[in-house]
């Protein structure tokens, strides 16, 4: 059994409520997955992590490719044993990493050939080789390689990115269907927790309805586990995110997961969810609470500003965290003005709360059938500048 999604529940707006079905856990849905880039999510312990609620966490090929290298995470207990993470991990292709180096990259219809970040060393990324790493890594949920472009990108551009993408998905697909049947000739066993590992697709296309459709269309010919929709939210209006995604997600079929890849901000989410999205990913959360920007219920708190001095109250009096039940913005303020570590730690912490809490209360909206009147009190609450 590969990863196994079921749709309860789908509201009028076409949000559903559902549950992911992994050898490691189930994953309540829509989601959101924390970022582990390199096999943590900065600031936290994995411990923090599970106490917080945290079902699924993202991890990164590229990254875990150069260091500390998949065959030593295979060794180690791949990459859940290696982490001491017990629940549901997807790891995306590095494509994203490789093609953003763009100054240290080639691309050819047969991979990319890169120079690592770290040391400048070559190494060349394949279709084949992504999904080979990813196999030794372990994850619940692979990604195929894929071409991302910048925004804005022409037509033709789009066109021919969102072409190489199809032919590499083929390509994983083949393989991956080369490497069940090698394990049953083998008669290696497949319903060990080790081998049940979920391959999606993704909708390449840029911003581009044709190109969108067509991929789509394609990718569903082949009959992958789920599928993802990526090369957006890289600086288009949300507007058009929205418009693209919704373009995608009527072509997925029903039964299968939907990821929405690198979003969002929490305003926006509800608006994911209503085009059918299920699953998404951001490192805003973190990356913002390392840099003192803290979401609450009222709107983002930029800590070190001075009015927070002397200030008694939590970050959030409306937030169940225990950094908020604990801590003063007083003393948060004073830890990121001295360069102190736990300021970031408990900041990180708080912003995870309020995404998994967010991500909660959206699966509430669904079931009771109220997600509009959600999703626009949460607006009119969170659009304001920082406070």
């Amino acid at each position: 059994m590969s990863a196994f999604f079921e749709v309860l529940k789908t509201s009028a707006s076409g949000a559903r409520l559902g549950r992911l079905h992994t050898p490691h856990g189930v994953v309540d849905t829509p989601a959101f997955m924390p970022v582990g880039t390199a096999g943590t999510v900065k600031g936290l312990t994995q411990q923090s992590l599970e106490e917080l609620g945290v079902q699924i966490l993202l991890g990164n090929t590229y990254h875990l490719y150069l260091r500390p290298g998949h065959e030593r995470i295979r060794r180690l207990g791949r990459l859940h044993g290696f982490m001491a993470w017990p629940r549901a991990i997807l790891t995306d292709s590095g494509g994203f990493q490789v093609f953003s180096l763009s100054e240290l990259r080639k691309v050819t219809d047969e991979g990319v050939t890169f120079r690592s970040h770290l040391d400048g060393s070559e190494h060349f990324l394949s279709p084949e080789i992504a999904l080979e790493i990813q196999t030794a890594l372990g994850s619940d949920i692979m990604m195929v390689l894929d071409e991302c472009i910048e925004y804005p990108a022409s037509h033709e551009q789009a066109r021919k990115a969102a072409e190489r993408t199809f032919d590499w998905a083929r390509r994983s697909r083949a393989a991956f269907i080369a490497q069940e049947r090698a394990r049953e000739a083998a008669h290696l066993p497949t319903q060990a927790a080790l081998f049940e590992q979920a391959l999606f697709g993704i909708v390449q296309g840029g911003t581009y309805t044709d190109l969108r459709q067509h991929s789509a269309n394609e990718l569903v010919g082949l009959d992958f586990a789920g599928y993802a929709v990526g090369g957006l939210a890289v600086g288009e209006p949300h507007a058009l995110t929205c418009e693209m995604t919704g373009v995608v997600t009527e072509l997925l079929p029903v039964e299968k997961p939907r990821y929405l890849m690198g979003v969002g901000k929490p305003e926006d989410i509800p608006d994911y969810v209503r085009l059918g999205i299920d699953m998404m990913d951001c490192v805003l959360p973190t990356r913002s609470a390392r840099h003192g920007c803290l979401f609450t219920s009222a709107g983002r708190l930029l800590i070190r500003n001075a009015r927070h001095a002397d200030d008694p109250r939590p970050v959030d009096e409306a937030c169940s965290c225990s950094v908020c039940q604990r801590y003063s913005r007083a003393y948060l303020r004073h830890l990121f003005i001295s360069n102190e570590i736990l300021g970031a730690v408990l900041a990180t912490h708080h912003n995870i709360h309020f995404y998994l809490d967010l991500m909660r209360r959206i699966r509430q909206a669904i079931e009771f059938g109220d997600l509009e009147e959600f999703s626009s009190e949460l607006k009119s609450r969170l659009v304001a500048g920082p406070c």
